[in-house]
């Protein structure tokens, strides 16, 4: 199965993603999107395949949306594109592809839900948290 993940190294719930992804034994296209930056089609596919809403996939934390005034309601969707396009850190992340769907995946093990397969149990997040049991059953 095809994977691809829109990652930031430098977030904690990106690397977690990613850890599940290729424990699980995929081997995923990974698109680093600070360096890559977005396009307008890209984003706009994305967020409709995704069923996201420019504001609701914008990342208020740990960016600059709030001091640009892009957290302010009045702020359309068009100009939310186009700031994440001149700013790619405002996209949250990361957001997965798979054949089974598109999701932001936060938090982190929501990533699960786009996998045919699992990593092989017992497998916990970064921060400890359990995920797959020793089993090999989803505990989240």
């Amino acid at each position: 199965m095809a994977v691809v993940i829109h990652h930031n190294p430098d977030c904690g719930t990106s690397r977690n993603v990613l850890a599940i992804i290729r424990s699980a034994g995929y081997k995923p296209t990974v698109i680093e999107y600070l360096q890559a930056g977005w396009t307008k089609p890209q984003l706009l596919g994305l967020f409709a395949a995704a069923d996201l809403t420019p504001r609701q996939a914008l990342r208020v934390s740990k960016s600059p949306a709030e001091e640009m005034g892009l957290t302010n309601e009045s702020v359309s969707d068009e100009q939310l594109l186009s700031a994440m396009i001149d700013h790619p850190i405002l996209v949250n992340r990361p957001i997965v592809c798979t054949p089974k769907g598109i999701r932001m995946c936060r938090p982190s093990e929501t990533v699960l839900d786009l996998l045919d397969q699992y990593p092989p149990g017992p497998f916990a997040k970064a921060d400890g948290q359990l995920l797959i049991d020793g089993e090999g059953r989803r505990v989240v």
